[in-house]
């Protein structure tokens, strides 16, 4: 091929001057001679380099300017055409480094050809390049030079086609469609298929083409391109999905089967369902098995157990909380949930100190192909995801996070329907997540840090005298967690540091001495702080095609600090021993358990799972309890179809709270621990593809309670000890849970469920007199708190074609008993012998009802794919039909005639929103 020098640009390089002082700057004695680059310029006179630069050389100046002589080629090079290949005449732009012996040391392409193997051949060919050296004052020197290669195709090999190579991707997700074809000007067969790294090539004449791309589950769309002879041209092209985020049918739970009672719920399952505000975990309530404290908590009871019995779990760590201020949202984002296993009974021998069921979010495994990003904002919140890939290392962050902004909604609401400036009532929330996951080797290192804020009160005003309180209610837990095989199974070892904090906080406004007008100081505070170091290791191998072996244990120390402060003391007054949960503790305890359960097949319609747990509970000073948990599940497939099943076990925990409280599990200790059975037989029957029914039926004896009340803790605030006398009962729960369910499948997933319970606790009580006084003590069986009988749901979601989604959710449940426990007391009517009418409590054996409650829950979305992004708004209402739930009732005298009046309200939560996802 012919080439030819391009000198006459307007900049040369200087590359090196060799013996001229400045180029080679005086260096020191071990120093050795560096290259100085500096620009010249080419002129009708010449090419010259200027004075400021001559003089940073040492050189003198020739009119204000050095002169240089550029190189001239000597020797040519010429570039072969390469063999075979066929293309077009084109020209490539090299930059070449010609030293001072006139040889080119370097060849980089400036302006390349559209085909990439003419610039190799022109890069190779450049360095066989000899000019006769650059001269500057004389002296021959290096320099950077323009050249051209001018490259025109053979006799017979001129391109008469071109080559078009590139990617299918959804509009959106950008995510590789790997099943797509290309169909070229109408053609009945793929000109192409895309391939298993998501790319295609094919080739085509020179001119215009019209691209037909067809792909499963997105709409087809055709492109068009023209091309010249030879040309290669790279393209991406998008394509829009039929519907955004369809309910796809994937299976997506790889674990086995094993245990008596684990409904896992994925992707839309999770964030869809009408009145949860897309947070997976209450989804929750809507299980069977499942009753709630109030409509719109997020805190189930499991089978006639309190809340605290049920425990919480993120991979393997135990969470305090799962809502902010009770309500939501949930305290993790939801991009971080990929699967929730819920065990309503049984759960398996990992799974410790629970004496009810157990939720388990499984962290998703972190996306490595690209960027995540997602955001979103609605009427009282807003936050965002994003995660990132390192390819070259293996590493991959994600970090997350929200912001409530009640704080500044709740005043301006107040002042509107209360025509008031001054806002009593406060209420916020924050949190935030962070991961960093490492591959090591054939394992992995993650490490996963979150944290939570809730504060919530009513200011102490702007008069004098005025009260107010603020409960303040955060944790943080960072957790180190590797997996890694180890001696032919799996292993994973994790340590946690946790911080659990809870605060009321009492404020006074009033007249401060040696201050001018009124001062809102903290007259009493009462606060929990626990701190807790755990670490857990877990081993599980398969040892033949019938036997699977698990193995585990973990420690946890838990320090706890009480803080009372009371108005008595003077404000700002602090006692000397400040309880510190690390310094000065005032309750030590420590918990460490051991596990092993071992999968069974004896025959390929047999599971048999034995298992056993043993945990230690240790309270300073030398308070221990040991508890030995044997643990057995029994599954049978008696056709392709249907399953039976069966399982028990046994159960404990220490003393419980209606909710989380930190040093409750720790200082209660001194009453012993909760214990109980759990007895469960069912069966599954997948009817037909899309329709899984399943039915349980449990008996769980509780053979010791402990379970305190909110008003037994805030009357008992002494630092040892809750109560005086032993707060222990007995009881027991059964009942049956029914379920079918359509998975995530087709244009819609959902599920309907029913649930009978029972729950009682044995406990001595007093008979009262018509004038209140006790009449006598008695014994019974009495409904237990939480008790309702029965609780009914059923959830919906369905897409449309034109990426609409809507939903709802029907919930009923029986009300809970009047017994005083979370509710007013029943009363009965009395008559006196002057005629006068009161109310007396009725015995505790004869309470009524709450009324029943129902609701119907209202989503609707619509999702649109961007060229790289989707964009999706979304109204969720829980509560549409605005029922309102009776709490309580209120036993009054007016005018001489008694009432009694229901108290509650409508608890309505509407939330609008927009979300985009990156």
């Amino acid at each position: 091929m012919n080439s030819s020098e391009r000198l006459a640009r307007l900049l040369f390089t200087l590359a090196a001057l060799p013996g001229v002082v400045g180029a080679q700057a005086p260096p020191a004695a071990t120093s050795e001679p560096r290259a100085v680059e500096v620009d010249v310029q080419a002129t009708d006179a010449g090419t010259a380099v200027s004075s400021d630069d001559a003089s940073r050389l040492g050189l003198e100046a020739d009119g204000g300017a050095v002169w240089l002589q550029p190189p001239t080629l000597v020797t040519d090079s010429p570039a072969a055409w390469p063999g075979g290949f066929q293309g077009a005449t084109s020209d490539v732009k090299l930059l070449l480094v010609v030293d001072e012996h006139g040889a080119v040391t370097e060849a980089k392409v400036a302006e390349p050809s559209v085909y990439e193997p003419l610039n190799e051949a022109a890069r190779t060919a450049a360095l066989g390049l000899r000019f006769t050296p650059a001269l500057m004052a004389g002296r021959p020197v290096g320099v950077r030079i323009h050249f051209s290669y001018h490259f025109e195709p053979p006799a017979g090999l001129a391109s008469t086609t071109a080559r078009i190579h590139g990617e299918v991707r959804a509009r959106g997700t950008r995510r590789l469609l790997k099943d797509a074809a290309l169909f070229v000007d109408g053609g009945e067969e793929p000109a192409a298929l895309v391939d298993e790294q998501g790319r295609f090539e094919l080739e085509v004449p020179a001119g215009t083409h019209h691209f037909l791309v067809r792909a499963p589950g997105h709409q087809p769309f055709t492109f068009e391109e023209s091309v010249i002879p030879g040309q290669s041209l790279e393209v991406v092209y998008r394509l829009q999905p039929a519907v955004v985020n369809p309910y796809e049918t994937i299976v997506r739970d790889d674990k086995p089967r094993t245990e008596v009672t684990r409904i896992s719920l994925h992707a839309q399952e999770l964030r869809e369902v009408p009145g949860t505000q897309g947070d997976p975990f209450r989804v929750i309530m809507l299980m069977p098995g499942v009753a709630s404290v109030a409509s719109g908590l997020g805190y189930p009871v499991v089978r006639g157990g309190q809340p605290a019995a049920t425990g919480y779990f993120l991979d393997g760590v135990r969470v305090p909380m799962l809502y902010h201020l009770l309500l939501g949202p949930a305290v993790i984002h939801p991009d971080f949930i990929d699967t929730i296993d819920f065990y309503p009974g049984s759960p398996p021998v990992q799974y410790g100190r629970v004496l009810g069921g157990a939720v388990e979010g499984r962290l998703s495994r972190p996306r490595e192909d690209r960027l995540h990003a997602t955001a979103y904002a609605d009427l009282i919140n807003a936050g965002g995801f994003i995660e990132y890939p390192f390819e070259k290392t293996g590493t991959s962050i994600s970090v997350a996070g929200r912001y409530s902004y009640t704080g500044l909604l709740i005043p301006v609401a107040y002042a509107i329907f209360n025509n008031e400036e001054d806002n009593p009532l406060h209420a916020g929330f924050w949190d935030y997540q962070l991961r960093v996951e490492q591959k090591v080797g054939e394992g992995r290192l993650r490490l996963f840090a979150l944290g939570s804020s809730d504060d919530a009160g009513e200011d102490s005003g702007n008069y004098e005298g005025g009260l107010g309180g603020t409960i303040v209610s955060r944790f943080h837990r960072v957790d180190l967690r590797g997996t890694h095989p180890v001696a032919g199974g799996e292993g994973e070892l994790g340590v946690t540091v946790g911080l659990d904090e809870v605060g009321l906080v009492g404020r006074e406004t009033m007249h401060q001495p040696g201050q001018e007008g009124l001062v809102k100081v903290v007259t009493g505070e009462y606060g929990l702080d626990q701190l807790t170091f755990s670490a857990r290791a877990g081993w599980k191998r398969r040892l033949s095609d019938a036997v699977e072996v698990q193995l585990g244990g973990d420690v946890e120390h838990r320090r706890v600090a009480t803080t009372i402060t009371g108005s008595a003391r003077p404000p700002g007054w602090r006692p000397t021993d400040e309880a510190h949960p690390l310094k000065q503790p005032s309750s030590l305890g420590t918990f460490a358990g051991a596990f092993t359960s071992v999968n069974w097949r004896p025959s390929e319609r047999w599971l048999v799972v034995p298992g056993a747990r043993v945990d230690v509970y240790h309270l300073v000073p030398g308070i221990q309890q040991v508890a030995v948990e044997p643990r057995l599940t029994v599954r049978h497939q008696l056709t392709e179809k249907l399953t039976l099943k069966g399982g028990a076990g046994l159960f404990h925990q220490p003393p419980t709270i209606l909710l989380h409280l930190p040093a409750m599990d720790v200082s209660g200790l001194r009453y012993g621990l909760q214990k109980g059975a759990q007895f469960d037989v069912g069966a599954e029957w997948k009817a037909r593809e899309g329709l899984e029914l399943s039915a349980d039926a449990f008996y769980n004896p509780l053979s010791r309670t402990v379970e305190f009340d909110v008003k037994q803790v805030l009357e008992n605030r002494q630092r040892r000890g809750l109560l005086r006398e032993d707060p222990a009962a007995s009881g027991y729960a059964y009942g049956i849970d029914l379920m079918a369910r359509h998975p995530l499948g087709g244009n819609w997933f959902g599920w309907v469920t029913y649930s009978f319970i029972q729950s009682k606790r044995h406990k001595r009580f007093a008979r009262y007199n018509d004038d209140t006084t006790v009449r006598e003590m008695a014994e019974a069986d009495l409904a237990f708190a939480f008790e309702q009988a029965h609780v009914f749901n059923a959830a919906l979601s369905y897409k449309l074609d034109n990426n609409w989604t809507v939903g709802t959710v029907l919930h009923f449940n029986t009300g809970r008993p009047e017994s005083g426990e979370i509710s007013s007391v029943t009363q009965r009517e009395v008559r006196t012998s002057d005629n006068y009418f009161s109310w007396v409590r009725k015995d505790a054996d004869q309470v009524q009802r709450l009324a029943p409650f129902f609701r119907v829950d209202f989503r609707a979305a619509r999702s649109w794919s961007m060229q790289d992004f989707n964009l999706e708004a979304y109204l969720d209402i829980l509560n549409l039909s605005l029922q309102q739930e009776v709490y309580a009732y209120e036993y009054t005298r007016k005018a001489g005639k008694l009432h009694r009046e229901s108290k509650g309200l409508p608890v309505i939560v509407p939330m609008l929103g927009l979300k985009g996802s990156y």
